[in-house]
């Protein structure tokens, strides 16, 4: 995320390798012939759907989001209830901004598997891009109320709050975030943004002494040091 928004692609990265496969560096070529050799061998097995999941994550990687959209289709027509191609479709088609889409997927995906992390930040990150902000509340509400213990939930709920410029409910999350993961630097500059925007110079300039005392870099800090002063 900047440091105000979930960074949903880093969450991504880690489902595609608990889903799918090993994560390795891979180049154009490489992820070319991998996609080649996948499409090989559907062509012999046409309903695995292991095999579509695979292709349609090499796809992610290639940038072909459409054709990643499609084999998860492919995936659903075969099993509809396949809990990994409905999350990702999802996650595919808010990349595409097809948000109804998306919300119908991920919608579908927590009729399934109610109390899912990913799928019902998804859903609540898609009716904000739709600027649906008081139903997305509602999501992350839902979400807080679900996983309690997640100083993710927390963060991205801040994160909400802090675009509707709610900013003393987001200061609360943020300082719930941070209760749970007080070493956490994309919490604290985003507790910081809040109170720098609230005027609040002196408590966000103490938060960021704070942090450095705790081992934070100051180099890291700069942006924000700059702007205390």
């Amino acid at each position: 995320m900047n440091s105000k928004m979930l960074n949903m692609s880093c969450l991504v990265a880690a489902l595609l390798a608990s889903f799918f496969m090993p994560v390795s560096a891979q180049s154009y070529t490489e992820w070319r012939d991998s996609l080649n050799k996948l499409n090989q061998r559907i062509e012999l097995m046409p309903r695995n759907t292991d095999l579509r999941m695979r292709k349609a994550a090499v796809n992610i990687e290639l940038g072909q989001w459409e054709y990643a959209a499609d084999e998860y289709s492919r995936v659903l027509e075969i099993d509809p209830k396949n809990l990994g191609a409905l999350y990702f479709r999802a996650y595919v088609n808010t990349n595409l901004r097809h948000y109804d889409l998306a919300r119908a997927d991920y919608e579908r995906f927590l009729s399934i598997m109610p109390k899912n992390f990913e799928a019902q930040l998804g859903l609540a990150m898609v009716k904000r891009k739709m600027g649906r902000m008081s139903d997305a509340l509602d999501e992350m509400n839902n979400l807080v109320q679900l996983f309690p213990d997640s100083a993710l939930a927390y963060a991205a709920r801040a994160g909400l709050e802090t675009e509707m410029k709610s900013y003393e409910i987001a200061l609360f999350d943020w300082d719930e975030a941070l209760r749970l993961k007080p070493q956490n630097v994309e919490f604290i500059v985003s507790k910081v943004d809040v109170l720098l925007t609230l005027k609040r110079n002196e408590e966000a300039w103490a938060l960021l002494e704070e942090a450095m005392r705790n081992g934070t870099p100051k180099a890291a800090l700069k942006e924000w040091i700059d702007r205390c002063r």
